[in-house]
Parts: C-alpha cells; structure tokens; sequence
C-alpha cells in the first residue's frame, strides 16, 4: 500500500523544513570546522609503569606550523588522582607531528600516564 501524498497546502512546508534542516546541517559541518582547524591535539601512544616512583611516557602532539606548544601531562594512581606532573615545552621549530618520550617522577605508585593539556605557548 503506497504512502498517501501530503495535501498540496503542506507541500510548501515540507519544502521549507526540507530547506531549513539541509541549512542547520551546513551550518553545524562549518562551525565544527571553524573550531577545529589550527587547534593542538595530542595523542598517548603508550606508557610504563617503571616502579613506585617513576612512569615513562610516549605521546605525539600535532600542531599548526610554526607553532610552540605547551604541554602538561600526568601520572595517575588506581583512583584517579594525580601522583605526577610534568611540563613539556615543545619549540616551534621541527615537524608539525612530535613525539615525545617523557618520565614522570611520582609521589607514590602510579597506574598510568597521561597528557593532560597542551595548546599554543605564549603569542
């Protein structure tokens, strides 16, 4: 059994709500582009836990060109809260992709490692 045509007085609606959804979905692609593009992102590719007192830490940060970047990455214990930090400045010069080796002195046992932040350093 086909679908019954709208009323030809609701066509006119369906083409607006049609046209307007089509604009929101364009609107929302071009923002989230807008928001991404340049931005510092980093990535953990592994960690080791060596003993009570230390973490090692491998993580790739990838950045506009040119640009310096800022990082702060962590050790973490089995609930959560911060063991280790450490601050990890990345000069402008070199590839747009960097890996970093790290370690991470810490408080008491960790379980894992992580970057907390990075972003642009200074103007």
């Amino acid at each position: 059994m086909p679908l019954p045509r709208p009323a030809p007085e609701n066509r006119r609606w369906w083409i607006v709500g049609t046209v307007a959804i089509v604009l929101a979905v364009v609107l929302v692609t071009w923002l989230t582009l807008l928001n991404t593009v340049g931005q510092v992102t980093s990535t953990v590719t592994g960690y080791h836990v060596v003993d009570d007192a230390t973490v090692t830490l491998d993580f790739d940060v990838h950045r506009p060109e040119g640009a310096a970047v800022h990082c702060t990455v962590q050790a973490l214990n089995s609930e959560y809260s911060v063991v280790g930090t450490l601050e990890v400045d990345i000069p402008a010069e070199g590839a747009r992709s960097i890996h970093r080796h790290v370690t991470i002195r810490t408080a008491s046992r960790a379980v894992t490692g992580t970057v907390d932040s990075c972003a642009k350093a200074g103007p």
